[in-house]
């Protein structure tokens, strides 16, 4: 594919105000057409194809993931029934860690994305433990050793792909997450930019500088020539040009990793305030403010944004678990279980209790608070009595308890700077499942908080990008659109919650083996 060499300028004047949401997700990608009041005019989705070419590889062809994004381009456009020329602004927001890197003339991959849920880079993380380099790490990025960040997939690539490392030595490479390998593609090969949340999640950033951090880049072998360059969330990152059917012009305002982006949509703005995205994996995520908080307890800091015109990112503590409405994924793809994803509540609620079974979905190794990269997924504690709707159900309350994992580090954490977590939000699919709602607030023993709008990774792309675009009048304008649909609080007493808790553990120490 290659890229004109005329520069596009930005449009002086927009006819209406849309603004585009792209959401490029480990499995799919969902675009959304949103008014400024914060109305979904259109959405289209559209699933791609998963690789696995060895156990524990996990690969996304580059090109198929961009046609995704432009077919369903065309799609949300063509049931919103509007002129593309509407568009005053692009917001975008993707699955993070995923590494991919390509021919910076011609823009072509120069191999297969390698994706956060990979694990080929296990050893390698070991052997820099063994060598004592995780506490350096840890102090400059807030994350761990572990395969599931950027940093040793580039490595990786480097030390592998035949000539790719003096390929990328020389300028000639550019490598990005998916949000740059996306601006590279929409401003036809003008922009090589990334957010600082992104670049927050490789390993290579410095957390307090936000900038590309000189010592890591040794430590891991990365030429600092193939990185895109870090921004600020919100802002003017470039213009549309040579896409077919689109106009050239058009702003790229906004950009955040789909976690943070949730965190967005979700107006959690306040020191505090709290979400759970459940997607392909689950993530926890709290606004820390200004404060670099350290997490005793396997957390990660992290960037949560830092939107234009401010001198100072807000942070934010996060936990995942890799694997959550993916466990359902693998319960009808792989096992043939159910036919469709939506079955397995009204299969779970069939039984009032798991009765026994326990199903672990260490299915790509575990992540926080464990950290446990050669962790294994498991179902136990099988009777003849076991029936399909037990191991729905323990699939249900194994998403739902592994987030309680997160929380209970999470509230340690923040006991130490005297705060409590009184609530939190919920998104993504499988928050529409209102057993699994009830489930996570009776093993958080907190409210479970519902929106009416549960796409907020979309809705914050589209509030990152409105912001850099000057459509809103500030935050409180955001806060405003935000409206809950349901609150779930937990019914579930303090002893029976340890007590299910203690199973829990048990089989997750079983996992560990």
């Amino acid at each position: 594919m290659a890229f004109s060499k005329v520069k596009s300028t930005l449009r002086p004047k927009f006819k209406t105000r849309h603004i585009l949401a792209i959401d490029q997700g480990t499995t799919g990608t969902t675009v959304s057409l949103f008014t400024v009041a914060g109305a979904v005019v259109a959405r289209a989705d559209l699933d791609y194809r998963q690789h696995y070419p060895k156990p524990g590889w996990v690969e996304h062809k580059p090109e198929e993931i961009w046609k995704s994004v432009t077919d369903t381009i065309t799609s949300c456009l063509r049931k919103a029934r509007v002129n593309p020329e509407s568009i005053a602004a692009i917001g975008i927001t993707n699955q993070r860690e995923t590494i991919v890197a390509w021919d910076k003339k011609s823009g072509k991959p120069v191999g297969p994305a390698i994706v956060w849920q990979d694990r080929r880079t296990t050893e390698t993380c070991e052997q820099m433990k063994a060598a004592g380099l995780e506490p350096l790490v840890k102090e400059k990025t807030g994350l761990v050793l572990d395969p599931y960040f950027s940093a040793t997939k580039m490595k990786w690539m480097l030390d592998n792909v035949s000539g790719l490392r003096g390929r990328a030595e020389r300028g000639e490479i550019a490598f990005g997450t998916i949000d740059a390998f996306l601006l590279w593609r929409l401003t036809g090969g003008h922009s090589h930019k990334t957010d600082v949340s992104n670049a927050s999640r490789t390993l290579l950033m410095n957390l307090k500088t936000c900038q590309w951090d000189d010592e890591l880049l040794k430590i891991f072998e990365i030429p600092p020539a193939a990185l895109p360059t870090i921004e600020s969330s919100s802002g003017l990152f470039g213009t549309t040009l040579g896409l077919r059917g689109f106009p050239d012009g058009i702003p790229v305002t906004g950009i955040a990793g789909d976690q943070q982006s949730a965190l967005f949509g979700q107006a959690c703005f306040d020191v505090g305030d709290a979400k759970c995205t459940f997607g392909t994996g689950s993530f926890l995520l709290i606004n820390t403010g200004s404060k670099v908080l350290t997490s005793s307890a396997g957390l990660l800091t992290t960037v949560a944004w830092r939107l234009k015109g401010d001198t100072s990112a807000t942070y934010a503590l996060e936990g995942g678990a890799f694997i959550c409405g993916a466990a359902v994924q693998f319960l009808r793809d792989q096992l043939g279980f159910i036919k469709e994803a939506k079955e397995i509540e009204k299969l779970a609620a069939q039984v009032k209790d798991t009765g026994g079974v326990e199903f672990v979905p260490a299915l790509t190794g575990l992540g926080a608070p464990h950290w446990d990269p050669r962790a294994r997924g498991m179902i136990s504690g099988l009777t003849r009595g076991s029936t399909r709707a037990h191991i729905a159900r323990a699939t249900l309350d194994a998403m739902a308890l592994q987030n309680a994992d997160i929380l209970i580090s999470m509230a340690e954490d923040l006991a130490r700077h005297n705060s409590t977590l009184k609530s939190v939000r919920v998104d993504g699919g499988a928050s529409a499942n209102s057993l699994l709602m009830q489930l996570q607030a009776d093993y958080l023993g907190v409210d479970v908080v519902r929106p009416r709008i549960i796409e907020t990774t979309s809705a914050g792309a589209a509030f990152i990008a409105g912001h850099g675009a000057d459509l809103f009048s500030g935050l409180d304008a955001i806060k405003s659109i935000w409206r809950i649909d349901k609150t779930f609080k937990p019914k579930m007493t303090k002893e029976a919650r340890e007590a299910r808790r203690t199973d829990w553990s048990t089989a997750i120490r079983r996992a560990r083996l």
